[in-house]
């Protein structure tokens, strides 16, 4: 069903949304079983998923507005897509559209004879396929539909095995462990029987069975991580259009488990034992080829770090798509490198490939892909790191400004604080240190000689310390699609600063504040 292409379209009068999804909801009453209708509506209310709109969150001004939209209606179509709702929405959603169902029924609107059912599975089993790398886990929950038989006293699973189905989503480790895709198939046996052979005699794939509520618990972590990213995430086309009904499938898994680690999970790693698996990996006979010992424990502890604190606590997992995302991603995005760290950094990283195979057991073949990308990316790295001292900042500057060695911070500091050099009034500005809270200050009033009261600077100072930190990271990216617009710089602190200062210590309502932020307003 792909009626709703149009909702997908930006529209402004939400009005014109719901009259045309409840055109496109007449369909659901020639359906013949409720799994039809289930994935019918939840393509349907997946046009809006991840979008956002005027006026409130989308779930709230889409979603409950086509509730009542529905309600209004009195149609067979609207109350069977009410019924739908009720299972697919969110809480809110599903309360709203229960009740309005009930009161359609109670007035007589008919409804399919399949209604009663939807929503009404029960589990059936819990798979999942992992690869030997760690990088991701495909899980298969498959379920039956619940059926009233009053020879068998009340509701069991359905014997005759109609409407099976298998909910499949996919876990990507490489994206901060969010589900990145997902669908369903009929064919539960063919893609269970699929499942094992591919992974029977392949040293490079795990097939096994999992409790429900390891289950649900690993894939409500991952729809959750799905969800938190404020720009769109990158999920498959496909995603939207079963994300609620995956989200509501869940719900019929058990809770009360914890989910099971990802491969190669250890316990947290304190900075002693980094330091300590830092100095075994340079004693290793892996590293014994490493030139510059100095470069090489730098970059190994960069490795680590990676590992600790964007692969769930796993310095030891490598794979082609972590090595390359580390090599060619974040690493020019995060981190600044001296010259001999740049040259060492992916011989080092070759290195660590061969200690960390030996010390987990991966596989030959998953060493040698490994080793193979990079290799590949080696070649890529001196165009994807660009070093910083080559835009004309000077080392001393760059130390001053990232003391933290974070390169991503370091457009939104030289915004903060652009007078960093010199002599002004007297005062070294180059023996300022913008990290400190007194010179933070100086730099400021230097920054807005003659114009400014102490507290008007202290806002200046708020909003200098947040842009610092990046907190929020809405802040920072309100600033620059201002910037973009043309607008002064001083404009644009002054908009911030009244923001914040307006919505108070609320950190989610000021995201969502500065994330409303297009322009700024005439009165400026």
């Amino acid at each position: 069903m792909r009626e709703s292409e149009g909702v997908r379209r930006h529209r402004t009068d939400p009005d014109e949304v719901f009259q045309e999804m409840l055109q496109a909801a007449r369909e659901l009453l020639a359906v013949r079983t409720p799994l039809d209708a289930e994935l019918m509506v939840s393509d349907m209310i997946g046009a809006w998923w991840g979008k956002r709109v005027k006026g409130g969150d989308v779930e709230q001004v889409l979603g409950e507005g086509l509730v009542d939209y529905a309600a209004k209606a009195g149609t067979p179509a609207s109350l069977t897509l009410l019924i739908c709702l009720a299972y697919l929405g969110t809480a809110r959603q599903g309360a709203k559209a229960e009740g309005a169902a009930l009161a359609m029924m109670e007035s007589g609107v008919a409804r399919p004879g399949w209604a009663d059912r939807v929503g009404a599975v029960k589990p059936t089993g819990c798979f999942v396929s992992r690869d030997a790398y760690g990088d991701q886990d495909t899980v298969i929950c498959t379920f039956g539909y619940r059926w009233t038989d009053p020879a068998a006293g009340g509701v069991t699973p359905d014997a005759r095995n109609q409407d099976r189905h298998a909910l499949v989503l996919v876990v990507d480790y490489n994206m901060s462990g969010m589900a990145r895709d997902a669908w369903v198939s009929s064919q539960v046996d063919k893609l269970l029987e699929q499942a094992r052979a591919e992974a029977a005699g392949n040293p490079m794939l795990l097939f096994e069975e999992i409790e429900p509520q390891q289950a649900r618990a690993l894939l409500d972590s991952a729809m959750r991580a799905t969800r938190e990213p404020k720009t769109p995430p990158p999920v498959s086309d496909s995603y939207s259009a079963f994300h609620a009904f995956a989200r509501s499938r869940l719900k019929a898994l058990p809770p009360g488990r914890k989910r099971p680690a990802p491969l190669y999970v250890e316990a947290p790693y304190s900075r002693e034992r980094r330091a300590m698996l830092a100095a075994e990996f340079l004693a290793s006979d892996a590293a014994e080829h490493l030139s510059d010992p100095s470069a090489a424990s730098r970059c190994a502890d960069h490795i680590i770090d990676y590992g600790c604190e964007h692969d769930f606590s796993r310095p030891m997992r490598i794979s082609p798509t972590k090595c390359e995302t580390f090599l060619l991603d974040w690493l020019p995005r995060k981190v600044m490198l001296s010259t001999a760290e740049q040259e060492a950094m992916p011989h080092v990283l070759s290195a660590w490939v061969r200690f960390a195979a030996g010390r987990t057991g991966l596989p030959e073949p998953g060493l040698r892909e490994t080793l193979d990308a990079v290799w590949e990316a080696t070649g890529k790295f001196p165009t994807a790191y660009r070093d910083p001292t080559s835009f004309g900042l000077d080392r001393p500057l760059l130390e001053r400004l990232l003391p933290d060695g974070d390169l991503s911070a370091l457009a939104r500091r030289v915004f903060a604080f652009p007078f960093l050099q010199g002599v002004h009034g007297g005062v070294d500005l180059d023996g300022l240190d913008p990290a400190d809270e007194g010179d933070r200050r100086t730099l400021l009033r230097i920054d807005h000689v003659g114009e400014i009261d102490e507290e008007h600077l202290a806002w200046h100072e708020e909003i200098a310390g947040r842009l610092w930190d990046g907190d929020p990271p809405q802040l920072w990216e309100a600033a620059q699609r201002l910037l973009d617009l043309g607008h002064d710089r001083h404009d644009v602190l002054h908009v911030l600063i009244e923001i914040v200062e307006r919505i108070g210590g609320d950190p989610e309502e000021l995201a969502a504040a500065l994330d409303d932020i297009a322009d700024i307003p005439d009165e400026f």
